[in-house]
């Protein structure tokens, strides 16, 4: 499955600033890891944020988010944001910074 490249970049560019940003191809799209813990991922056009097990049911209650089920059973610490709730830069900032910061919180690989 293709991704959608203009999310794509926009995520490049919130992430611009960690030195320890790396792109990587998986899920059939991209995923974006910090000092080697995935942060973020794009999926089609949708989303796909590691918020980390207890900020799941939080990040669940927000708009425009699901579980992540991609093997048919749900990953806890894991949402997918549908196109809709990233439409706009503040959004995705927002969700990219809350798959940013759990994955800044585990060491390093």
């Amino acid at each position: 499955m293709a991704y959608d490249e203009g999310l794509a970049q926009r995520i490049r560019e919130a992430l611009a600033d960690d030195a320890g940003l790396t792109e990587r191809r998986m899920f059939g799209g991209i995923a974006y890891m910090l000092h080697g813990n995935m942060a973020v991922g794009i999926s089609g056009d949708e989303l796909m944020v590691r918020v980390g097990p207890e900020a799941h049911d939080d990040a669940l209650a927000q708009p425009h988010a699901r579980v992540f089920d991609m093997t048919g059973r749900v990953m806890r610490g894991w949402v997918v944001v549908e196109a809709d709730g990233v439409a706009d830069d503040a959004a995705l900032d927002a969700w990219v910074q809350k798959g940013a910061e759990f994955a800044r919180s585990l060491p390093p690989k």
